[in-house]
């Protein structure tokens, strides 16, 4: 929901108070894209006809759950799948191997560099 100009701007008065707030119910549809919202009483001088944004959804971050392994805490434990890269930082008197490493249930974007010797000694697998 976007606020008018010359409406209550959800508590702030600055540069930086958000241009979009919610979700609230539909009570009524107005127009086209426009749409009466049932809105809290703390939001009573608000403008209550809204234009709705379209919600574009991102494959990428989907998590299948039928997949995921919740452990009796409601814990997970993220393991390694592979190792994608290696790599060397150079620091001014020694070498420091760092490997890519690619996560269950995550993507190739997702991939974080960790240390070569720690990844070794939790998860020796991926080495061979």
């Amino acid at each position: 929901m976007s606020p008018m100009k010359s409406m209550k701007r959800f508590d702030k008065i600055d540069k930086l108070s958000p241009r979009y707030v919610g979700p609230f119910e539909i009570s009524e549809r107005v127009g086209s894209v426009s749409y009466r919202l049932v809105l809290p009483s703390h939001m009573s001088g608000v403008h209550n006809i809204s234009s709705l944004r379209k919600y574009i959804a991102d494959e990428a971050l989907k998590i299948s759950t039928e997949s995921i392994d919740i452990q009796q805490y409601l814990t997970f434990v993220e393991e390694p799948e592979k190792i994608i890269d290696y790599d060397i930082k150079q620091l001014r008197s020694r070498e420091i191997p760092y490997v890519k490493v690619l996560w269950k249930h995550g993507s190739e974007k997702d991939a974080t560099w960790e240390k070569e010797s720690e990844m070794r000694e939790s998860y020796p697998h991926l080495f061979y």
